[in-house]
């Protein structure tokens, strides 16, 4: 129920009830800060305050900062750390998955688990700890930083055709949007 209110974005009255039933005060920044991970997955900090910012007027950037991680947490919403990379920020906290990250562009996609409800959480040897949470993250290049690379030898070798040009500029759009 909880993402369900947070996904179909009953922006004032549900994402306040929200916040006031995780024992978060419904502050119009903490209320802009979730609707802008909401509305984006994997958001930087710098992405929600420009969001937030045209939604409440003014926040500031440690304000942003600081509703950030009220809600991470609350477990309203997950940071992502990857390596190299700054922060990012998600709503999809009800399951186990994973991150695919291209190491050329930088998109970050989510991935499921690949068995089991959560069995990156059984270590081999989990040395005395306790663990209830794993970070699995799978880097590689994405499938248009794959097909630029190609495009772009072919370009070097003189091999270059029109559909090649064409394909890299729809690659182009699709990175800019």
């Amino acid at each position: 129920m909880v993402k369900l209110l947070i996904m179909s974005r009953f922006v004032t009255i549900a994402s306040a009830q929200l916040l006031r039933g995780y024992g978060v005060q419904a502050t119009a920044q903490r209320l802009a800060v979730l609707r802008a991970v909401c509305s984006e997955p994997h958001i930087t900090a710098d992405a929600v305050a420009g969001i937030a910012r045209l939604e409440i007027g003014a926040i500031s950037r440690q304000a942003v900062y600081d509703a950030l991680a009220v809600l991470v947490d609350k477990g309203l919403i997950r940071r992502i750390r990857p390596e190299g990379s700054a922060a990012r920020y998600e709503d999809r906290v009800d399951d186990n998955h994973h991150h695919l990250i291209c190491r050329l562009c930088g998109r970050l996609v989510d991935v499921d688990c690949a068995v089991g409800s959560a069995p990156c959480l059984t270590a081999a040897d989990a040395m005395g700890y306790d663990i209830d949470e794993a970070e699995v993250a799978y880097w590689g290049r994405c499938p248009q930083c794959q097909e630029s690379a190609r495009i772009a030898r072919r370009h070097h070798s003189g091999v270059e055709t029109r559909t090649d040009r064409n394909r890299m500029s729809r690659l182009t759009n699709q990175a800019d949007e």
